[in-house]
């Protein structure tokens, strides 16, 4: 069986690896193309080009790389086409994703489509899920409230939960072991501070995030931030400033597995995270860490997004979980002299959060033995 998988970032390179898994286990032989992240890549898997490339936010920051994006489109595309696969795997990352799906069904109606994470119809531009169904015929969903959207417009979907439900937690011993790795002093707290997985995030972000973190109530607080290899100097180079103890923590010289794994543990350690939004929202949820999000774009992006937003909250926690219980600032919001009340709260009462977080996990699916097999079940049952 022949299986070419695209990935655009990081959270779809966590996904696709599993994937990847769940395939090798249940097909005899099974060969990979595509392009990949590092995770992808421990499984067997040669990425066309760095995924990097991709990591792109919002509408007007993609104009600048309009040209490079359409030249990764039609590459990728082209290698589609040559080698003819059985089933085309396309993950997140819609607006790349679902061009190079569209164009691989237009030129060959034979090869299979697949979409793994809904896009979120549910909360913006619901006509999104008409127009994918004439190119996409199967999607995988990991909420369990979007096979009803995906299935109105005739494409077939399954629930396969969220892969993150399936991490082991952090025991006290991996803790102790990455507080000593990384100098941590295990006697005073931490903020772990997450400004998300792409350049432009993080230039945009992390000044608003350390004018946080300069407040007195802060000061004595030590600071983790998780990042990517390709990231850690945009922010060794930005948190310069601040007074704390800060620890940039990028996995460099460990696998795609230690590195994830080094995150989730960093995670454990906090006592609590003020993060992007995204499905690193989840990931903390996963490790029982509170949360405060914050996020904004461009002006431009922040308009027209705004405009076209069908629900009030886009943390995953508040929406899986059917609270309101996680603190978000969006757009206009995202502001430090809001973000920072707001942390000092949850530092203070830890607990709010729990229920809800509790809540994400299981109905996420964790518990269920087969959840990370369910994805590459979902594929082969609708082939």
């Amino acid at each position: 069986m022949k299986i070419f998988i695209l990935a655009g970032e990081a959270s779809g390179d966590r996904l696709g690896a599993a994937l990847m898994q769940g395939l090798q286990k249940a097909v005899p032989v099974v060969e990979f193309q595509g392009v990949a992240g590092p995770e992808m890549q421990m499984q067997g898997i040669n990425s066309l080009f760095d995924i990097s490339e991709l990591s792109v936010i919002g509408l007007a920051e993609i104009l600048p790389k309009y040209m490079g994006l359409r030249r990764l489109l039609a590459q990728t595309v082209d290698a589609v086409l040559v080698w003819k696969p059985d089933v085309l795997i396309t993950i997140d990352s819609p607006d790349f994703c679902l061009r190079v799906a569209k164009v691989v069904r237009a030129a060959n109606p034979s090869i299979r489509t697949v979409h793994y994470v809904a896009p979120t119809v549910w909360a913006w531009r619901p006509k999104r899920a008409r127009k994918m169904a004439q190119f996409i015929d199967h999607v995988l969903a990991l909420f369990p409230f979007e096979p009803p959207y995906m299935e109105a417009e005739g494409m077939a979907c399954d629930f396969v939960g969220h892969p993150i439900t399936a991490m082991p937690p952090a025991t006290k011993t991996k803790i102790a072991e990455f507080q000593c790795s990384v100098g941590l002093d295990a006697m005073r707290s931490a903020l772990v501070i997450l400004p998300g997985s792409r350049r432009s995030e993080v230039q945009r972000l992390l000044p608003v995030f350390c004018e946080v973190l300069s407040a007195p109530d802060f000061s004595e607080t030590q600071l983790i931030f998780p990042t990517l290899p390709h990231l850690a100097q945009v922010v060794r180079n930005q948190v310069a400033g601040l007074s704390q103890d800060c620890f940039v923590v990028a996995g460099e010289g460990l696998s795609a597995e230690a590195a994830a794994a080094q995150r989730f543990t960093a995670f454990a350690t906090a006592q609590a995270a003020l993060a992007a939004s995204g499905t690193v929202s989840l990931e903390l949820a996963a490790a029982g860490t509170p949360m405060v999000i914050a996020y904004d774009m461009g002006l431009v992006s922040r308009v027209i997004i705004g405009a076209m937003l069908r629900v009030d909250t886009v943390t995953l926690v508040n929406l899986v979980s059917e609270t309101r219980d996680v603190p978000e600032f969006i757009g206009k919001n995202c502001k430090a002299d809001l973000i920072a009340p707001a942390l000092v709260q949850i530092l203070q009462n830890p607990q709010a959060q729990e229920h809800a977080m509790r809540t994400t996990m299981e109905r996420l699916g964790q518990g269920d033995l087969a959840l990370a097999d369910r994805a590459a079940q979902a594929v082969l049952a609708r082939l």
